[in-house]
C-alpha cells in the first residue's frame, strides 16, 4: 500500500523545479516595482508608496562554481525575501558579482586565458547554478563590477573625492617581489617569500593613493550606536576596536645636546603619544621605527656600522604582518633624549615592533607597565621602573627605587596607585592622568589630543584586472583628472606575472594633458577591489535601463535605501563593512543622498563545516551543491541548510540530515491525497473536533505564529530551524488525526510557511490542490490556543516523574490531589514543600 502511494505521488524535483523556475522567470515574479515619480518627492511621500524591503546577501566573487557557503547565505536571504513578498512588501532582492580582482590574473597566468573571458565565463556558470536553487533574485538588476558603466561612476566618485581632498598621493613601503617585478598583497607573502616564485620579498617605496577615511573616524564610531540591537554586538565591538579611539597626551622627548650636535640638529626631538601619561616616570628608554628619519640621518652621517646597517635593512624589508609575528629585535643607537620631567638621559633604540605608519614612528617605553616594553627590556637588560601599584597597596609601604631586572617577573598593566612619581605618588591613575596632562599643557610641553588607530585606506594596486585610476601625469601641469570617463582597460594585454601589464602596454598609458595638450602619462595603478564592494548596494537600486546615464536614479535610491537586512560572513565584519559605511557617508556629503548608514540590520551566518573543519578544496571535504541538487533536488538542499542549524551558528554537514529532509518532502507530497481540493480554508466546527484534531490545529497555528514572530522581531537571528521543526511536527499531527477538513486547513497553512524554504514543491502543490500559484498572507487563529484541558508536568525533587491532563476549570486543590495519586509510588517520605505553577507544573519537595 505504501509503495503504491509513493509511486502515485511522483515527486520528481528534476521536472518540478525547472518548471517553476521558468514560470517565475517568464512572469518576472521577483522584479521590484519602481516607486512612483513625484515632483514633490520628499521623505513623507513614502507613506503613499507600497512598503518596501531591501534584502541583500553579500555578492560573490565569480570563482566559477558555487559552494555550500553560497547556498546557505542565499537561502537565508531568499527565505526572508519570500516572506516579505508574500506579506505585501515591494521587495528588492538583487544579485551581482564582485568581478575584479587578483584571482582572474592568476588564472590568466596559469591557463593562458584573458581575465575578462575567465570572469564572464564564471559569472555565467554561477548564475546558472544560482538559478537551479530557485532563488528569488531580480534578473533585471544584476550587476558586474567589471562592467565599464560601473567603472565610469566609480571613477567619477574618485575624481570628486580627489578634488575635495579626500584622496591624496604619497610614498609608502610595499611588498615587492624582485623576480616577478610586482607588488604583492600581504596574503601573497608567505614566510617572507613570494607565493608564486618563492623569492625573498623586500619592501619598496612607491607612490600610493589613499582615501582619508580618518576624516570620518569619529562619525563612523558614533554612528555605531544607531546600529545597536540590529547588528551583532561582536561586529560592533570589532569595528570600535579597529577605529580605536583614545584620549591621550602628545609631547616631545628632546634630543640631548651631544646627540643634536652629531646630526647637526636636523632633528631636535622625538614626538610621542601615550594614553598612559600616569606611567611617565616609569619611562626608561625610547624606541623608533627602522624607517624613522633619524635613522636615515645617522646612516648618512656614518654613525652606524655594517652589522647594524644589515639589521636595519632586514627590519625594513619585513612586512607589517611579519613584524607583528616576529620576535622583537632591537638596535641601540648612539643617541639619547631628555625626560621632560626628570631631565634624565634616556637611550634610544630601533625596534621592529614600532611602525612608521602608526603616529610619528616613536614611542616611550614603560617596561613595568606594558607587556611589549617589558619583553624588550628583559631581552636587552634595560631598566625597569615600577610607578603603578595595585589599589590594594599604598604608596608608602611599596615606594622603591629602580629594581633589578631579575626581581620583576611581569608588567602590571592595570590602573592603580602611583609610586616613584614625585608629587603625583599616591594619586590614582585617573587622577594622575588629569593632573599630568594639565601640567604639560600649562607649561607648553605637550597637549591632550584624541587619537585613532584607524589609518587611511590605501587603494592603489599595481595590477591589470581592476578599475583604472582616472588621473593623468603631465610634466607641466602635474597630476590632473581624466576628462573622458570611463577609462577602460585595454584588452590586448599579456599577463605573465612580471610587473604591471598596464605599465608595460605599448600605447594605453600614453595620452595628452587635458589642460596644456602635451604628451602625458595615464596612471597605471588600478583601484583596490574593496572600492567596488563599498557602493554596489547603492547601484542595485537603479534600474538597468538607467545605468548608462546616471550613477543612481534618485527616486529609487531614496525609496529602497537603506538596506533592511544585510547577510554575510563574519570575516567581513571590519574592512568591507567599515568601507561601505565610509563610502555611504562620503557619497552623502557629495550630494548623492541624505542617509547616514547603508545597512539597517546585519546577520552574520555561520560557516559550513564537514568533519569539524570549514569546507575547502585544500582539505578535500567540499560538498558541491550541484550533486545534492542532482540527487535530491534544490528544495532538499535549501531545506537542509536552513534546518540543520540556526543561521548564525556553524552548520555541520550531515549526509543523513540531507536524506531526512528529502524524506520529509516526500511525505508531504505522499499525503496530499487527503486534501479537499480547491478548499483553501474549510469551515471547521470546533465543537465536533476530537482531542487529536484540536492538538493538530494547535500545532499548525503554533508553527505559523513562530514563523511570523521571526519577522515581528519576537525571535532573534531568524531561527528558521525552529519553524521547520514546528512544521514537521504539525505535519505529523494533521496526518495522525481523522478530520480531512483539519488536514486540508493544516496543509494549506503549511504550504504558506514552507514556500520560503522549499518554494518549488510548495508552489506545485498549491497550484495542484488549491489552484493558487501565488501565496497570500495568513492570520493566526488564536482561538486554537484556548485550551479546554491543561497538561501538568509532575516532578519530585526537580525530577520529572509523570504528566497529568485535567480540565482547565480544575481547582489547585484538585490538581495537587490528583497529582499526588499519580506519583504515589515515588512519594517515599513526607512532602516538605509543594510548588505549583498554574497551567504548567507541580514539584513536590521531599
Amino acid at each position: 500500500m505504501q509503495t503504491n502511494q509513493q509511486t502515485e505521488c511522483k515527486y520528481n524535483p528534476k521536472e518540478i523545479e525547472p518548471k517553476w523556475q521558468k514560470i517565475w522567470e517568464d512572469n518576472q515574479s521577483f522584479e521590484p516595482h519602481n516607486p512612483c515619480h513625484n515632483k514633490n518627492h520628499n521623505k513623507d511621500s513614502r507613506k503613499e508608496q507600497q512598503p518596501k524591503k531591501y534584502i541583500l546577501s553579500m555578492f560573490p566573487y565569480p570563482s566559477g562554481a558555487i559552494h555550500m557557503g553560497h547556498v546557505r547565505n542565499y537561502c537565508i536571504g531568499d527565505a526572508i525575501a519570500r516572506y516579505y513578498r508574500m506579506y505585501g512588501y515591494n521587495v528588492l532582492h538583487p544579485i551581482g558579482f564582485d568581478a575584479f580582482g587578483m584571482p582572474a590574473e592568476n588564472a590568466a597566468i596559469k591557463h593562458g586565458v584573458h581575465p575578462k573571458t575567465w570572469t564572464y565565463s564564471n559569472m555565467e556558470t554561477m548564475l546558472h547554478e544560482l538559478k537551479t536553487l530557485g532563488l528569488s533574485f531580480s534578473q533585471k538588476r544584476i550587476l558586474e563590477t567589471c562592467n565599464p558603466t560601473y567603472s565610469k561612476y566609480e571613477q567619477e566618485f574618485f575624481i570628486q573625492m580627489w578634488k575635495k581632498g579626500l584622496i591624496y598621493r604619497k610614498k609608502a613601503s610595499l611588498n615587492w617581489c624582485p623576480k616577478d617585478l610586482t607588488v604583492l598583497a600581504n596574503e601573497q607573502v608567505i614566510d617572507g617569500k613570494c607565493w608564486r616564485c618563492d623569492t625573498e620579498v623586500v619592501q619598496k617605496e612607491m607612490f600610493q593613493y589613499y582615501l582619508k577615511i580618518t576624516d570620518y573616524a569619529e562619525e563612523l564610531l558614533k554612528d555605531l550606536e544607531s546600529l545597536e540591537g540590529e547588528w551583532p554586538s561582536q561586529v560592533l565591538s570589532m569595528q570600535r576596536n579597529w577605529i580605536g579611539k583614545s584620549n591621550g597626551l602628545e609631547f616631545d622627548f628632546t634630543l640631548d645636546s651631544d646627540s643634536q650636535n652629531k646630526i647637526n640638529s636636523k632633528i631636535t626631538s622625538l614626538r610621542v603619544y601615550t594614553t598612559r601619561c600616569d606611567t611617565i616616570y616609569g619611562v626608561s628608554y625610547c624606541v623608533i621605527a627602522p624607517e624613522h628619519p633619524l635613522v636615515d640621518i645617522l646612516i648618512e652621517k656614518n654613525f652606524l656600522d655594517s652589522h647594524t646597517l644589515d639589521s636595519i635593512h632586514t627590519m625594513r624589508n619585513q612586512s607589517e604582518k611579519e613584524r607583528a609575528r616576529s620576535e622583537k629585535e632591537g638596535i641601540a643607537l648612539p643617541i639619547s633624549v631628555i625626560h621632560p620631567l626628570t631631565n634624565q638621559k634616556l637611550p634610544v633604540w630601533i625596534s621592529n615592533f614600532v611602525l612608521m605608519s602608526y603616529g610619528s614612528g616613536a614611542v616611550m617605553s614603560v617596561p613595568c607597565h606594558d607587556e611589549r616594553d617589558f619583553e624588550f627590556a628583559k631581552k636587552y637588560n634595560l631598566p625597569l621602573i615600577p610607578v603603578i601599584a595595585p589599589d590594594s597597596h599604598t604608596h608608602k609601604n611599596i615606594e622603591s627605587h629602580i629594581m633589578p631586572t631579575q626581581q620583576i617577573n611581569k608588567a602590571f598593566t592595570e590602573d592603580g596607585i602611583l609610586i616613584n612619581s614625585k608629587e603625583y605618588s599616591g594619586l590614582s591613575s585617573k587622577q594622575a592622568r588629569e593632573k599630568i596632562s594639565k601640567y604639560f599643557e600649562q607649561k607648553g610641553l605637550g597637549k591632550r589630543i584624541i587619537n585613532y588607530k584607524l589609518r587611511d585606506w590605501g587603494i592603489s594596486r599595481q595590477r591589470y584586472w581592476g578599475t583604472p585610476i582616472p588621473l593623468i601625469h603631465c610634466p607641466n601641469c602635474g597630476v590632473l583628472e581624466e576628462t573622458k570617463l570611463p577609462v577602460i582597460l585595454p584588452e590586448d594585454i599579456m599577463i605573465t606575472g612580471e610587473g604591471n601589464p598596464l605599465e608595460k602596454h605599448p600605447t594605453w598609458k600614453h595620452t595628452t594633458c587635458p589642460k596644456c595638450g602635451i604628451d602625458s602619462l595615464r596612471e597605471t595603478d588600478t583601484m583596490d577591489t574593496f572600492m567596488e564592494s563599498s557602493w554596489y548596494f547603492l547601484r542595485y537600486t537603479t534600474p538597468k535601463e538607467s545605468r548608462e546615464e546616471i550613477a543612481f536614479e534618485k527616486t529609487n535610491l531614496d525609496y529602497f535605501m537603506p538596506v533592511d537586512q544585510y547577510i554575510g560572513g563574519i570575516e567581513h565584519a571590519i574592512l568591507h563593512l567599515l568601507y561601505a559605511r565610509f563610502f555611504t557617508k562620503v557619497l552623502r556629503d557629495l550630494g548623492y543622498h541624505s542617509f547616514n548608514e547603508p545597512f539597517n540590520a546585519l546577520l552574520t551566518q555561520g560557516m559550513v563545516l564537514k568533519q569539524g573543519a570549514k569546507m575547502a578544496k585544500s582539505k578535500g571535504n567540499v560538498v558541491e551543491p550541484r550533486h545534492i541538487i542532482e540527487s535530491y533536488g534544490a528544495d532538499t538542499a535549501r531545506l537542509f541548510t536552513l534546518f540543520a542549524a540556526p543561521p548564525t551558528y556553524a552548520l555541520e554537514w550531515n549526509d543523513e540530515g540531507v536524506r531526512g529532509c528529502y524524506k520529509f518532502i516526500n511525505r508531504l507530497v505522499d499525503r496530499k491525497s487527503r486534501v479537499i481540493k480547491n478548499l483553501c480554508m474549510p469551515t471547521i466546527n470546533v465543537e465536533t473536533l476530537n482531542k487529536d484534531s484540536k492538538i493538530a490545529r494547535y500545532k499548525i497555528y503554533d508553527a505559523l505564529q513562530k514563523y511570523q514572530n521571526i519577522f515581528n522581531k519576537k525571535l532573534d537571528g531568524y531561527p528558521f530551524n525552529v519553524v521547520i521543526a514546528a512544521c514537521m511536527e504539525a505535519h505529523n499531527a494533521i496526518s495522525a488525526q481523522a478530520s480531512n477538513e483539519v488536514f486540508t486547513e493544516g496543509y494549506y497553512v503549511l504550504l504558506h510557511i514552507l514556500e520560503g524554504f522549499i518554494p518549488h514543491i510548495a508552489s506545485e502543490l498549491s497550484q495542484e490542490l488549491f489552484n493558487m500559484a501565488n501565496f497570500t498572507p495568513l492570520k493566526v487563529d488564536s482561538s486554537v490556543f484556548i485550551q479546554d484541558e491543561i497538561t501538568y508536568v509532575i516532578s519530585i525533587n526537580g525530577k520529572k516523574r509523570a504528566e497529568i491532563t485535567l480540565s482547565k476549570e480544575s481547582s489547585k486543590e484538585t490538581v495537587l490531589q490528583q497529582a499526588k495519586e499519580m506519583v504515589a509510588k515515588w512519594l517515599t517520605s513526607d512532602i516538605k514543600k509543594e510548588i505549583f505553577v498554574p497551567n504548567k507544573l507541580i514539584n513536590f519537595v521531599l
